[in-house]
């Protein structure tokens, strides 16, 4: 196992589990600081190209006038990218929920789903 440590933007860091690609296998006892990789970028830093995506899709998804959108996505933290959101196979996974409510008021006027 691998250790990523992101440094955080008020002082600090987090440590997450790096890639396994990279292992070379045991390591001696007392030098567990060689499974650690320093990360170039802070939390903020790695996690802001997300949160543009998910502005994003957030934009898209109103257009549908719901009445709520939850959209659900994984991120994966990796030392040579960043943050990534999280694939699954070979493309990135996005579970989506919009909701309308029956609203009597909007029904009555021809408005949203049908009761």
């Amino acid at each position: 196992m691998n250790l990523l440590r992101i440094p955080l933007d008020g002082g600090g860091w987090i440590l997450v589990e790096g890639d396994d690609k990279a292992d070379q296998g045991p390591i001696p006892a007392g030098r567990v600081g060689d499974l650690i990789t320093d990360g170039t970028r802070t939390l903020r830093e790695a996690l802001e190209p997300v949160a543009q995506a998910s502005r994003t899709v957030l934009e898209e998804l109103r257009k549908a006038t719901p009445d709520e959108v939850e959209v659900e996505f994984g991120v994966e933290l990796k030392a040579e990218s960043g943050a990534v959101i999280a694939k699954a196979g070979s493309g990135c996974h996005l579970t989506v929920k919009l909701t309308w409510r029956d609203d009597p008021h909007s029904a009555a006027a021809g408005i949203g789903p049908a009761g």
